[in-house]
């Protein structure tokens, strides 16, 4: 059963695809693969040669998710200098 993120109309998850993972509008395509091939350096035209079916809109939606997901309450103690 594909059940849409609440608040991501294009971001699917489904029980038995990726691992539960959100995926984009219903492919194998997980929301983590885009971002990593962005943080590899990768642009979205470059990413769209291989994997076509992608749209900016996904895009979009992938970034906002991941901002969502960074909201939240967690906190990195950081070292005193010296």
């Amino acid at each position: 059963m594909t059940q849409t993120v609440p608040g991501f109309d294009r971001l699917t998850v489904e029980p038995d695809k990726l691992g539960g993972q959100a995926c984009i509008r219903g492919y194998r395509f997980g929301v983590e693969q885009l971002l990593e091939l962005f943080a590899a350096g990768m642009t979205f035209e470059e990413i769209r040669e291989d994997f076509p079916f992608l749209e900016p809109e996904d895009a979009q939606q992938v970034f906002a998710y991941a901002a969502a997901l960074a909201q939240r309450d967690f906190y990195l103690p950081l070292q005193e200098s010296v």
